[in-house]
């Protein structure tokens, strides 16, 4: 059973997510909007598709380290 208790509005139109969670894990995508259920989403993902995720999977990805040596 899916909950009617909404997750919350961290993410904007445009921000860099990846799925932290779920059967994709590790795909990168741009954040879209929330679906009409707001624990959903759209996100476009690299290949240009626009896929639903649930919102608790999404997490804003990180922007590599610049200057440190590896």
């Amino acid at each position: 059973m899916l909950s009617k208790t909404l997750v919350g509005r961290a993410f904007h139109e445009g921000d860099e997510v990846v799925l932290a969670e779920g059967t994709y894990q590790g795909t990168q995508g741009v954040f879209l909007r929330l679906t009409n259920d707001p624990n959903w989403a759209d996100i476009t993902e690299r290949n240009g598709s626009i896929r639903m995720h649930p919102l608790v999977w999404l997490a804003h990805a990180q922007e590599p380290q610049r200057g440190t040596a590896q």
